[in-house]
């Protein structure tokens, strides 16, 4: 379905962290190009677009980033008690290899210069701006029927050496991009019996958290 098709609703709707469902094949240039530019015209604190985009697609390095995941996922399991253990055990928690393409998404906190409009009180709003980058760049290969997986078990040192980001750069995501065979119905993380979603009234309060 292309992004024409799609409402900005059923994007969200449908929006999966995908794992297991790329089809191998390498997300070609110009949709990837679509998804990089939505992902740029994210709002910025003091339009600071503290962000840049590594793409990521020599097959060492992938598997470089790939074997280090495993070992991270590793020594997670190995913390579980043994009944979460073994509802973990099933779970992918990378697409590394299969998606062919990854993303790292830098943050610049020196990105706009010291005095970043918005900022001085809050200093997270930075690396808040990069978060609305990905989350662009996400609905916006949703629209194209393209995956998007977070991979979020990795040392940031080792991402930062691997894909030489210079002094004051941090990672603030590996996305593994690639078209799909299907998207889930279901998360997988609910499908597995790790953590079922909350019903929305639960997450709404008026005027004060406790009312």
């Amino acid at each position: 379905m292309c992004a024409a098709e799609l409402s900005v609703y059923e994007a969200i709707r449908t929006r999966r962290d995908v794992r297991a469902e790329f089809t191998g094949e390498p997300v070609d240039d110009a949709t990837l190009w679509r998804m990089l530019e939505a992902a740029h015209r994210a709002p910025s604190v003091g339009n600071s677009q503290p962000w840049d985009f590594v793409v990521v697609r020599d097959p060492s390095t992938l598997r470089k980033f790939a074997d280090h995941v495993a070992d991270k996922r590793v020594e997670f399991r190995a913390g579980l008690p043994a009944e979460r253990a073994a509802t973990f055990e099933p779970i992918k928690i990378e697409g590394i290899i299969e998606s062919g393409t990854g993303i790292v998404v830098s943050y610049d906190h020196d990105r706009g210069g010291p005095q970043v409009l918005g900022r001085a009180t809050v200093p997270e709003t930075g690396v808040y701006s990069a978060v609305l980058a990905i989350q662009n760049l996400w609905l916006a290969a949703t629209a194209e029927g393209v995956g998007v997986g977070w991979v979020s078990f990795y040392d940031p040192e080792f991402l930062t050496d691997l894909v030489g980001l210079p002094d004051g750069i941090r990672p603030i995501a590996w996305l593994c991009v690639g078209p799909v065979h299907e998207f889930q119905q279901t998360p997988d993380l609910e499908r597995f019996g790790w953590r079922t979603r909350r019903p929305l009234h639960d997450a709404v309060h008026h005027e004060t958290y406790r009312a």
